[in-house]
């Protein structure tokens, strides 16, 4: 009898009515003092809400932060013990919310409650949502239960009702039977968020919420347009630096330098402005909404800090988007999931965002594979399309999903098949969508995360440190929310007829030099508001006597204004001129093209390095990062105190110290290398690692926004800054430096 009492108290529980065959009630009757101790028990049961503690860091809540700072940092959880049943006397919350989707778990407001046997409560349905899958853990203690609340199919249940399901429970009707009809599927933008993330996705993921009225509306746009005129961004600034002022006209010259200077214009009134927001109206009148997917590793090795600090980083991103930009989350394990479609972060978007990525629970797998295919799938199929398009992908583990090969051993997996050419950066195709890969711990695969990131356009961050990947984070959108010259292009021509181009250096920047050596060009793409583009081009200067002056090479750049989506193009174009004498005196070096040459030359030791430590010549990487180091000291910029090339020459060192045995190298040392190639190659702001040698090298790619976002990042928990910084936070043993 005891037992048909448990189970009539756990269905009157969920505030639903109870259908109990009077004839087996005749048949068992309970004595008074029993029938009285139950109902008591019962009335307690639903109106007693017990709240789960925030001790859990796979269930930390996610709710609006802001600078004042009243909430706190998730700590490693104490599990609880699965035997545990729920306690008459629990206390109540002062809260009284749902962890899962953060609001009041008040009764008589239509949602019925479930308090499991570790004593946290939930709503019925998004703790049913939750398990759905065979999940039987608490997301809040991770305590593993017998009994389950289990929403079954319309099939399973007659006239399509729901009812709580214990683990081992017969499947009998006339026990449990909820009358409360589950909300019917429909894929619009009044559907609570929790009905989305388990529901059976679609073949094609047309179902993005649709843009905002006035970029959607063709009418408006001579509004959008008068807006775009009133919140100008300014032109694009090019200049040019020979490598020397004048060559005497009697010798040729056949690698002479000219160092082509970018710099993007700057948004007025933006994120520098401490009293204005990102989604501010004026800052959205001054940059391209954004289609972000953020793909997410929720296996295992994620669980406990990991998984909330991703959280959280997560609800900063979230409340950082503006209401014209938009939001979808693929989480993956052993297999991946939507967790919803597009949606624009208005104020409702960003709560039911928060509380889809609360939501999450760490198990399985890892397989990255599955998760970037529907993250790039979500981009090529969705029906509207914001201006900026990115991926954001984090993974802490290797791939456990790879192709076998027939004599059984591991292949690695073929990334750049699963990224349609239709948005790698050079597909051809204009769409062009980076996947900013960030590899989480010292177990990630490093050289996996870094192909994908280079395939797209992306950059790849080394986050070595659990606690700066919120601040990781925040320093890639800081980027991604400024976005105002996109599909801009490099154009060269000679201007001399004897003057031919030898080489374009610019990383990992397309380049097309055309096969008579007279014209290339250098496709940049996009550029965040201030930041800066760097291309050395090496041309012959012929022997020529007949002029004082002679012009080497023309310059132009055409773009796309993020705002008006107008091509501009320079009206002049920039023409480098060098001087032609009988007699020179002694030269002097740019000091611009000297330190551009300095960085090139770094970059391409750190390259030649990996590629001897990846054969397992640790020795040799060694040396030639020494080398390296001896010869950027000799040159003119560091003899003048450069700061570049003195963070140039510590970043080698650090590179040195992580090369001191196979084991270092493996655990860090790769990851280190790789998101440093990553950062020279594109010029833009990576973390790396814990480096508290480079801040000067952090400060030459990061743009004022990027720096805006990691300091309130680094601010928003007590109001304070904490004691941590990006890239500075130590998390593995001092290493003896290699002589």
């Amino acid at each position: 009898m005891g037992s048909k009492w448990r189970k009539a108290k756990l269905a009157l529980g969920l505030n639903m009515c109870l259908y109990v065959p009077h004839k087996k009630l005749e048949d068992s009757s309970p004595s008074p003092s029993t029938s009285a101790s139950a109902s008591a028990s019962m009335r307690h049961h639903l109106d007693t809400d017990n709240v789960p503690s925030r001790s859990s860091s796979d269930a930390a809540p996610l709710s609006p932060v802001s600078p004042s700072g009243n909430d706190c940092r998730p700590t490693t959880p104490t599990p609880s013990s699965s035997g545990l049943r729920v306690s008459k006397s629990a206390p109540k919350s002062s809260k009284r919310t749902c962890s899962i989707c953060l609001t009041s778990l008040k009764l008589g407001q239509g949602h019925a409650i479930f308090t499991a046997e570790c004593s946290h409560s939930f709503h019925f349905r998004c703790i049913a949502s939750n398990v759905e899958h065979g999940n039987q853990i608490c997301p809040v203690c991770r305590a593993k239960w017998k009994e389950i609340p289990f929403q079954g199919p319309a099939s399973d249940v007659p006239d399509g009702r729901s009812r709580i399901n214990s683990a081992d429970w017969p499947r009998d009707d006339t026990w449990t039977t909820a009358v409360r009809r589950p909300p019917s599927p429909r894929l619009d933008s009044t559907r609570p968020i929790f009905s989305l993330f388990h529901a059976s996705e679609p073949g094609t993921y047309d179902d993005d919420e649709a843009l905002d009225q006035q970029q959607e509306n063709p009418e408006l746009g001579a509004i959008d347009k008068d807006a775009s005129k009133n919140n100008s961004i300014g032109a694009i600034e090019v200049k040019t630096y020979p490598e020397v002022s004048a060559v005497p006209s009697a010798k040729s010259h056949n690698n002479f330098a000219i160092l082509i200077h970018l710099k993007a214009p700057y948004i007025s009134g933006g994120l520098n402005s401490r009293n204005q927001t990102i989604f501010s109206p004026t800052t959205r009148n001054s940059r391209a909404p954004v289609d972000l997917v953020t793909v997410l590793d929720i296996s295992g090795s994620m669980a406990g800090t990991k998984l909330a600090l991703l959280k959280r980083a997560m609800g900063f991103v979230i409340q950082h988007l503006g209401p014209s930009d938009r939001l979808s989350v693929i989480a993956f394990s052993s297999t991946a999931r939507r967790l919803f479609p597009f949606r624009r972060m208005t104020e409702t978007g960003r709560q039911e965002a928060l509380q889809a990525v609360n939501s999450l629970a760490s198990n399985g797998g890892t397989n990255i594979a599955e998760g970037l295919r529907k993250g790039a799938k979500l981009i090529v199929d969705r029906k509207w399309k914001n201006p900026v398009g990115s991926i954001i992908l984090l993974s802490d583990g290797q791939d456990t999903y790879t192709v076998t090969s027939p004599s059984g051993a591991h292949s690695r997996t073929d990334y750049k098949s699963l990224l349609p050419l239709s948005i790698q950066r050079n597909g051809g195709t204009g769409l062009r969508i980076p996947v900013h890969a960030f590899g989480f711990g010292a177990d990630h695969d490093a050289a996996s995360m870094h192909s994908i990131s280079e395939i797209s356009g992306g950059t790849f961050s080394f986050i070595e440190a659990e606690g700066v990947i919120q601040d990781a984070f925040a320093q890639c959108i800081g980027g991604l929310l400024s976005v105002v010259v996109q599909e801009a292009c490099v154009k060269l021509e000679c201007a001399h007829p004897n003057v031919l181009i030898n080489s374009i250096k610019a990383g990992s920047y397309h380049t097309i030099m055309m096969a008579d050596a007279k014209a290339g060009s250098i496709d940049v793409g996009d550029l965040y508001a201030d930041e800066e583009r760097n291309f050395l081009v090496t041309v012959n200067v012929p022997v020529d006597e007949s002029c004082d002056e002679m012009s080497l090479l023309k310059v132009k750049c055409n773009y796309r204004d993020s705002i008006s989506k107008e091509m501009m193009s320079l009206e002049e174009k920039s023409e480098v001129k060098i001087q032609r004498a009988t007699v020179v005196g002694q030269p002097i070096v740019s000091m611009e093209v000297d330190r551009q040459r300095n960085r090139l030359h770094a970059a391409e030791a750190m390259a030649e390095a990996r590629a001897a430590a990846e054969h397992g010549d640790l020795t040799g990487a060694v040396s030639l990062l020494e080398s390296c180091c001896r010869a950027l000291s000799e040159t003119i910029s560091a003899r003048a105190g450069d700061r570049l090339c003195v963070a140039l020459c510590a970043e080698l060192k650090e590179m040195q110290e992580r090369m001191v045995n196979h084991h270092v190298y493996e655990s860090s040392g790769r990851a280190y290398i790789l998101s440093g190639l990553s950062s020279h190659s594109w010029q833009r702001a990576t973390a790396r690692g814990n480096s508290t040698d480079s801040t000067s090298l952090v400060q030459a790619y990061q743009t004022p926004t990027m720096t805006d976002m990691v300091t309130r990042s680094q601010t928003m928990f007590f109001g304070s800054p904490p004691q941590r910084k990006l890239r500075q936070a130590q998390s593995f043993p001092a290493r003896p430096r290699p002589r």
